[in-house]
């Protein structure tokens, strides 16, 4: 079955929803006016009643390095699919990486990163028996703070070789899900799109997780959002908060056919986990809420069953493939923390600031990118503060050369469009104005100085409106998965050169389309981030992720 195109009744709410969600000089979205800590959600959700099966905490070691993970040729050999290969997983992807403390509070850092550090993402395992975790076919949540899966059913080994038919032996499910409350008790109505950016950090730290272990992650796209619900047990009826439904990846304990076809999972066996004994009730987060329409736009973007058409695009080749460097990858990933200041002096080498951006594009089998079935609809607008070698300046990095002519279409401000000199060839990197820019980039992101204090700050412009029209209201989401894990990768990026870097929510996007001169809905923006040398705050303490550990 493939997806029929959006029709305009079905797109006009998300279209509602996103001019609604934006911010403005001195109109922002709708939200809190203040913060009621009193009734701050539990950033740990739990299954009571659920046994729970501690994982390994696997420390961290020299190998692989960073970088190699990246090259197909040179990566890891796929590692056993048991335990202690699993807990890796989870430890280097979902897990606490570190507790800070100021005074009397004390709050939980993670290894993917979140809007606020608010989590609203849940992880789930589906697997086969597994050496040292479980001898029969279940169904289990991830709880982060005590890195263990709680066991929420049994699955028959029947159901279970229906399920996973037809992929490779040792391959097990991961599903992603988001608790919209968790974002919206402080974000108001902007929260959806905070939980969507959140569920691409989540999954491409997935990704590049696997990868380290010699596996690759694979998005199943053919699974309905219900059907999805009822596989990990979340539309069971509850009174704790919504938890919506994300994704399902199959985790393949192999490097080799990574692009090759995989089986789909049937609806009516779906339907099936409906019926298992589920254990566990999931914990209330908040003593009371506040609704923001998060349930109205969930409800307008979940995914029917089938398959999409979609267009993969024109996949380039690596623009140049610089050395290796002596980076470890586990120290890496669980070492990634979000600068709350940078310093406004601190510079970067273009060969650096060019090696980040090569690694954001979807070259054949480039991760994280290979996980996705469709061709890059998000591309770089960079604002170039300090950059040794390259002019302070605006420019745009194409991330699907498909588009090149329409974004020089729909981009009517650029005083102009060329490679600046030094740029290696095969990288679609334009310059559009020299100038000074740092006091626009900060007051586009709601007047922030971190936007212009780094050496370099971005926004993330989607192709809206024609994906949004050829797939359906479904793929909105999907923008915002695909430009969190283009902000988990530029954060792992920064700290392999020393760096530090930060997402921005707050910005205001039609300012933003005013700048590049954009007409209309075909491009929209949705993301910010920034990158460079942070000011550490002396008041905080760091302390252990697992104290005990």
């Amino acid at each position: 079955m493939n997806h029929a195109s959006g029709t305009p009744a079905q797109l006009q709410p998300v279209f509602a929803y996103h001019e609604a969600t934006k911010h403005a000089h001195g109109a922002y979205a709708r939200g809190p006016g203040f913060l009621d800590w009193a009734n701050q959600p539990d950033p740990f959700r739990r299954y009571r009643g659920a046994p729970l099966h501690l994982l390994e905490r696997v420390p961290p070691a020299g190998t692989p390095r960073y970088d190699d993970v990246f090259a197909p040729d040179a990566g890891p050999a796929p590692q056993p699919v048991n335990l202690r290969t699993l807990s890796q997983l989870f430890f280097d992807s979902l897990a606490l990486s570190a507790w800070k403390r100021a005074g009397t509070n004390r709050w939980a850092l993670r290894v993917n990163a979140s809007s606020g550090n608010l989590h609203p993402t849940e992880g789930y395992l589906v697997c086969g028996p597994v050496s040292g975790l479980c001898a029969a076919p279940a169904v289990y949540h991830y709880a982060p703070r005590a890195h263990g899966l709680e066991q929420r059913a049994c699955l028959t080994p029947a159901l279970w070789q229906r399920l996973s038919a037809g992929f490779p032996d040792g391959t097990c499910f991961l599903a992603l899900t988001s608790i919209p409350w968790r974002e919206s008790w402080k974000y108001g109505t902007r929260a959806y799109r905070y939980c969507m950016l959140d569920a691409g950090h989540a999954l491409a730290a997935l990704g590049i997780a696997a990868a380290g272990l010699g596996w690759r992650i694979r998005l199943l796209d053919a699974v309905a959002t219900t059907e999805l619900g009822l596989l990990l047990g979340t539309a069971q009826a509850a009174a704790a908060e919504a938890e919506e439904p994300d994704m399902l990846l199959a985790c393949l304990p192999v490097t080799s056919a990574a692009q090759a076809a995989l089986p789909r999972p049937d609806a009516g066996l779906l339907h099936e986990f409906a019926a298992l004994d589920w254990q566990g009730a999931p914990n209330r987060l908040s003593p009371s809420h506040v609704a923001w329409g998060m349930a109205a736009i969930a409800a307008c973007v979940r995914k029917p069953h089938g398959v999409a058409d979609y267009a993969r695009g024109v996949m380039l080749p690596r623009p140049f493939l610089p050395p290796p460097r002596a980076v470890p990858l586990r120290p890496l990933l669980r070492q990634r923390r979000s600068a709350v200041a940078m310093d406004g002096v601190s510079r970067i080498a273009c060969d650096t600031f060019y090696r980040m951006l090569e690694r954001t594009l979807a070259a054949p089998g480039a991760l994280p990118w290979s996980c996705l079935p469709w061709a890059p609809q998000v591309h770089l607008v960079v604002f170039v503060h300090r950059v040794d070698g390259l002019a302070p300046g605006l420019y745009l990095l194409v991330r699907d050369p498909a588009q090149t002519a329409a974004l020089r279409a729909a981009i009517a401000q650029a005083a102009c469009w060329y490679q600046p000199p030094g740029c290696p060839a095969a990288l679609p990197l334009y310059c559009l104005q020299e100038a000074d820019l740092r006091a626009t980039a900060r007051a586009l992101a709601c007047h922030q100085a971190i936007a212009s204090d780094g050496c370099f700050s971005l926004a993330m412009l989607a192709h809206f409106r024609a994906p949004l029209g050829q797939y359906g209201p479904w793929f909105y989401p999907r923008l915002h998965w695909e430009a969190g894990m283009l902000g988990q990768l530029l954060y792992l990026e920064a700290e392999a050169a020393g760096m530090r870097a930060t997402g921005i929510g707050c910005y205001f996007d039609d300012a933003l389309h005013a700048l590049l001169g954009l007409p209309d809905n075909t491009f929209q923006d949705i993301y910010h981030f920034t990158v460079g040398a942070a000011v550490e705050d002396e008041r905080l303490t760091t302390e252990p992720a697992y104290p005990e550990a």
